[in-house]
């Protein structure tokens, strides 16, 4: 995901978008728990993605 992408969208879909991938970061931490993550890198994806996100949505809120 780019952040381009994340800057068409608005204020709703980014919640949702953020949403979505703080689950999916806390399915990948489980897997990890459990020894059945078997792509680790996955997890530093989903992080930079929530990054990505929070980054655009603070651009958005100073405007």
């Amino acid at each position: 995901m780019k952040a381009s992408e994340l800057r068409a969208k608005d204020t709703a879909e980014l919640n949702a978008e953020l949403e979505s991938l703080l689950k999916a970061q806390f399915s990948l931490r489980m897997q990890r728990a459990t020894q059945q993550l078997s792509n680790t890198s996955q997890l530093s994806k989903v992080r930079r993605d929530i990054a990505r996100v929070r980054t655009v949505m603070a651009e958005n809120a100073g405007k």
